[in-house]
């Protein structure tokens, strides 16, 4: 017979298995506050995504452009949000502070190293993808696009209304408005016009306490920080102003590609005292990549120098014969057509409809399906020598799908102070430099190989690059140059990633982030410290 002790313990047991299983977890409470915040527990409940789901996965590789962070043990967020009311976002930030859950905002999926969906610690995704409306002011020459909305939405809802004026963006149509305006933006009309981000006049955001600021309630320093600041750090950007720009209604594309043996080290090198100090109305850039040789089908180093011009090509491949004959340009090598077409040629879908702009599901071709990028910022001319021990590093057995891009600076660039926006890469750079190694999602378990090669490369360029700091850009997110601690992370440990993208500026973005989120609730990898938490 039991004993009444035993018999007890034994109702004391499944009384405590009974109260676990009935237990709530954080994420259980972390979405019935959600319910009860948001004033509209049916509407809500709509765009809440869990790991138990049947569309969680789906909703999650939507925009993940970067497959290195496709593998199974990659971390995952414990519940994505994708608001199509400010009111959900609002109840994410109260909800996700009530319960100690970080954020991490989703615009278009392109951070390159996944900050916008990977963490280590607990978080929630506020997806932005049902908030992309474009409002296209033709007669004022201005835009409202709400951050949800990628480059090629944009671009699409201008040309439509206008194929003389244009936005100073990128030229990879899946990339998404928000987090590319957030680090500030370049592309084909920078030489021109600026970044993008110095063409942003207003700005909608919600802030760590549910208030909606503009720019004049935000005031001028929260305005100037989330312009070329990151994202993550301030609040959720909604929607930005733009001013656009006149273009004419025919431009110029130019594609000249050189191998090694056709001179292209010369060229290069030659480039590189050439490029900068072009007219601002011409975009240049110097793609490097290993190919087939057609002798005897060894490998060789292809250069690939891209152009547009604001103009036409008889008046370019003038200006070119004088100021860069070696290059040999001719008008064969030459196409005019519009802006919008121009997007397409420089993003590689030109043989496709500009209907393709409005596909948020497309892959560029710009980038393998995993990759790692790097950035670098060139001061002086790299010898000729130095040059060749770059390329040299094409022949290695990992960089199968890597290239090397230059980016030619000057212009407009020159003449705006590096305090205008968080972004201070401005005058005394010839080039801005992109290192890509790429490789297919079959191999992620050999992804270390990759990123080694990357690393290797851009350790070989400590010695002709920036120093003091190192610059880099901060749209090509590299969490090598250093990262925040998983809790609060200090001035100084921060200023060590922070002074390669901001260099001084990052002192102003510190004092305007304790203003704005002093106990820094909005934060991630590198995100901008705040000097009270």
């Amino acid at each position: 017979m039991n004993s009444p002790h035993l018999s007890m313990l034994i109702t004391l047991l499944f009384a405590a298995l009974f109260s676990l299983s009935w237990a709530a977890s954080p994420q259980d409470d972390f979405i019935r506050c959600l319910s009860l915040r948001s004033n509209d527990s049916p509407s809500i409940s709509r765009v809440i995504y869990t790991i138990n789901n049947s569309s969680y996965s789906s909703i999650l590789e939507s925009t993940l452009r970067n497959l290195r962070f496709s593998t199974p043990d990659t971390p995952k967020p414990l519940v994505i949000v994708t608001p199509f009311r400010t009111s959900h976002i609002q109840a994410t930030i109260y909800c996700s502070k009530k319960h100690e859950f970080q954020i991490r905002t989703r615009s278009g999926g392109h951070d390159f190293d996944g900050l916008s969906y990977v963490s280590e610690v607990s978080f929630v995704v506020i997806d932005l993808v049902n908030f992309r409306l474009v409002d296209v002011d033709v007669e004022n020459r201005v835009a409202w696009v709400q951050s949800g909305a990628n480059l090629g939405e944009l671009y699409y809802r201008i040309a439509e209304k206008s194929r003389t004026l244009a936005f100073p963006g990128g030229t990879c149509h899946t990339v998404g408005t928000g987090g590319y305006f957030s680090g500030g933006g370049y592309g084909l009309l920078f030489r021109k016009y600026g970044l993008a981000a110095d063409n942003i006049i207003d700005a909608q955001l919600i802030d760590v306490n549910g208030r909606i600021l503009d720019r004049k309630s935000m005031g001028e320093d929260l305005f100037w920080a989330i312009r070329g600041g990151g994202g993550g750090s301030f609040g959720i950007v909604l929607a930005w102003k733009l001013n656009l720009v006149p273009v004419p209604a025919t431009m110029t594309v130019c594609t000249v590609r050189r191998t090694l043996e056709q001179n292209a080290i010369k060229l290069i090198h030659r480039w590189q005292y050439v490029a900068h100090k072009l007219p601002d109305g011409i975009y240049s850039s110097l793609a490097l990549n290993r190919v087939n040789s057609s002798q005897n089908g060894t490998k060789t180093v292809l250069a690939s120098f891209r152009s547009l011009f604001l103009g036409g090509i008889d008046k370019l491949v003038a200006l070119m014969q004088e100021r860069f004959p070696e290059v040999g340009l001719v008008k064969e090598d030459c196409i005019e057509m519009s802006w919008i077409e121009s997007i397409l040629y420089f993003g590689r879908i030109q043989n496709e409809s500009l209907e393709i702009l409005l596909d948020r599901n497309s892959r560029a071709p710009l980038f393998s399906p995993s990759y790692k990028g790097k950035s670098d910022y060139v001061k002086e001319p790299i010898p000729e020598i130095r040059l060749r021990g770059l390329l040299s590093r094409l022949y290695e057995e990992e960089a199968k799908s890597a290239v090397i891009v230059f980016f030619a600076y000057g212009g407009i660039m020159d003449k705006i102070p590096e305090t205008a926006t968080p972004f201070p890469h401005r005058a005394g750079n010839l080039y801005k430099i992109l290192y890509n190694v790429g490789w297919e999602e079959k191999e992620n378990l050999n992804s270390e190989r990759y990123i080694s090669w990357a690393r290797r490369v851009y350790s070989y360029m400590s010695s002709f690059v920036s120093k003091s700091p190192r610059e880099a850009y901060i749209n090509y997110r590299d969490l090598d140059i250093g990262t925040n601690n998983k809790g609060n992370t200090s001035y100084g440990q921060a200023s060590i990633w922070g002074r390669k993208y901001f260099k001084n500026n990052f002192d102003r973005l510190v004092r305007v982030k304790t203003m704005i989120d002093p106990e820094n609730f909005f934060r991630h990898e590198q995100s901008i410290p705040s000097l009270i938490s």
